[in-house]
């Protein structure tokens, strides 16, 4: 029997904190690796995804089991290993050429100068740097600054190339551009590769083969699913692949159920419906008070329209522009957007990186001044910040020195000025239980994951029942499946409020899954509305069930299409 290129047998790393408290983070895991083969490993946050890698690269002891590569014993770092970690190591003072050189020189100080300079340039190229190779690292985007450390990880030309999420904190954009690069890395050099991600669509496009790590404490391999999918895999086509949707579908559900059942084990979820269950507090009869002040006239036309019942007018947008000053003159982010909303409608705004998607969005939210047209709410302008447009930012802004309750009683001490103590209580644990922290409400927020802290951020925003819901990015920072549970919150919760709602996002799936109607941005500057695009699914929307409707993928295949024109530089079409 021929042994494995890279072999990993009862893989088992344990942690010792200060205590003394042992904390097992992967236990008794096992996978082969084949010379030559792509494999991608999903797995949740906290699954261990980057202890294994940096057990694979030789960084950290194991406590049991071992690692092999070609047959030889891994007990510690080497060149036949290249890594490519999330936060890149690279000295920005220096020029991309002078960052990969660093590496050629200490890995093959055997070679002659020229024959270092050229494999310098060589793997510049192979990871589309040419023309930036002279360039300060401080003066490159965080895509290429990623491209620069594949490059220093492949100058070694090592036997294996393990990347540990190295693309989650980029844009879509340049995410897919990264893809792309290293879609065409594989294909050239036929090397090894062992991507960690959270990413189900990255692993499909990319991989041979994809693993699933379990959850942990104690995380080993749960399944793994072959990608038999041919190559080359053009992202914009992969929506009209039965196997691709079907891998898909099957991949999603794998996670979703193993999601599940964790949380069942763990007791971190609680009975959101109106069945069996934990009771949840009943949400009290009163009204916030209005803080938006005196309304400003409105014009004529808009009162006339806002008569009208067949016209979206609860929010506007009219000839809505803006520029900011810069050194070199004024840079118009977008102009002329014209958008009407009608109550309790959901609108996803989508688009790439420098579209103007948050300053639409901080503009309505009254954070941001207006040049050129106007914003109105409910019949009035929209001048200032207030509780009547609650936002959530990608980060959650959390006092952390206070408990989820307390975070979320602060809004709600302003907009029921007039309710009982009592009655305000019951508004924060409502919403508090209805995102699923009824049992961590008094915990401080410095506790909690980045997921528990946006539950509070969504749970205090629908606390202070706004007239306008605004949503920047919101999961943006969050790994994909922590994403998805998040998403079902939001849906569940938006379900019961029906708030008019406004979501900027990158994410295609989230923007279908979520929305009535999905807007797409062209590029900026100068960015406008390019296309607007009805979904028509059902309400209440089940994620497994929208994934085997067959108008889910004709709407992403829409919106990829768009966005992928617009990654050309395209000119916005007529709305």
């Amino acid at each position: 029997m021929t042994e494995p290129f890279l072999s990993l047998r009862n893989v088992t790393k344990r942690y010792v904190d200060a205590g003394g408290g042992v904390t097992p983070v992967l236990e008794g895991l096992n996978l082969e690796v084949e010379d030559g083969e792509f494999l991608a490993i999903l797995g949740f946050s906290g699954s261990g995804k980057t202890t294994l890698v940096s057990a694979l690269a030789g960084l950290i002891p194991l406590d049991a089991g071992e690692i092999s590569l070609a047959g030889r014993i891994i007990d510690g770092p080497g060149i036949d290993r290249g890594v490519v970690f999330q936060s890149y190591s690279l000295m920005p003072w220096l020029s991309v050429e002078d960052n990969v050189r660093l590496a050629v020189d200490a890995v093959h100080s055997s070679m002659s100068k020229s024959e270092r300079n050229t494999l310098t340039a060589e793997t510049i190229e192979l990871v589309g740097l040419s023309h930036a190779s002279g360039r300060k690292l401080a003066q490159l985007s965080g895509g290429m600054r990623q491209r620069v450390a594949v490059a220093r990880a492949l100058a070694g030309k090592p036997d294996v190339l393990l990347m540990d999420e190295p693309l989650s904190a980029l844009d879509a954009l340049t995410r897919a551009k990264l893809q792309d690069e290293i879609e065409r890395i594989r294909s050239q050099e036929k090397r090894t590769i062992v991507l960690v991600t959270n990413d189900v669509d990255e692993a499909l496009l990319l991989a041979d083969r994809i693993a699933i790590l379990g959850k942990g404490p104690g995380a080993a391999i749960d399944k793994v699913f072959d990608v038999d999918i041919a190559r080359p895999r053009e992202r914009t086509e992969m929506s009209n692949d039965l196997g691709f949707t079907s891998l898909r579908n099957e991949i999603v559900a794998f996670l979703g159920d193993m999601n599940s059942d964790t949380n069942r084990e763990a007791g971190a979820t609680i009975d959101l419906t109106d069945g069996a269950g934990p009771t949840i507090v009943e949400l009290p009869n009163i009204e916030p008070v209005d803080l938006t002040g005196e309304p400003s006239e409105l014009p004529k036309a808009y009162l006339e329209a806002a008569q009208s019942t067949s016209t979206r007018r609860f929010l506007e947008f009219s000839g809505l522009r803006k520029v900011y000053p810069t050194p070199t003159g004024p840079l118009t982010v977008v102009e002329d957007i014209d958008l009407h909303l009608e109550k309790g409608e959901f609108v996803s705004l989508i688009g790439h990186s420098g579209c103007g998607k948050s300053t639409v969005l901080t503009m309505t939210a009254g954070l941001n001044d207006i040049t050129d047209g106007w914003i109105a709410l409910d019949g009035r302008y929209v001048e200032s910040a207030g509780p009547d447009k609650a936002v959530v930012f990608q980060a959650p802004s959390l006092f952390p020195w206070l408990t989820a309750r307390e975070n979320v009683s602060l809004g709600v001490e302003r907009v029921y000025p007039k309710a009982t103590k009592t009655e305000r209580r019951e508004v924060v644990e409502y919403y508090l239980e209805r995102v699923g922290l009824g049992a961590a409400m008094d915990k401080p927020s410095s506790e909690l994951s980045n997921g528990m802290k946006q539950r509070v951020g969504l749970a205090r925003a629908f606390a202070l029942s706004p007239k306008l819901l605004l949503l920047d990015e919101p999961f943006g920072m969050l790994d994909s499946l922590t994403r998805w549970d998040l998403q079902d919150v939001l849906v569940e919760v938006w379900n019961r409020t029906e708030v008019t709602t406004i979501c900027v996002t990158h994410d295609v799936d989230e923007a279908i899954l979520l929305a009535d109607r999905v807007v797409m941005m062209t590029n900026g500057p100068n960015a406008r509305i390019g296309r607007i695009l009805e979904i028509d699914l059902p309400r209440p929307r089940d994620r497994k069930a929208l994934l085997e409707d067959p108008r889910f993928y004709a709407y992403r295949e829409d919106v990829l299409r768009f966005l992928a024109e617009y990654e050309h530089g395209a000119h916005a079409v007529s709305v």
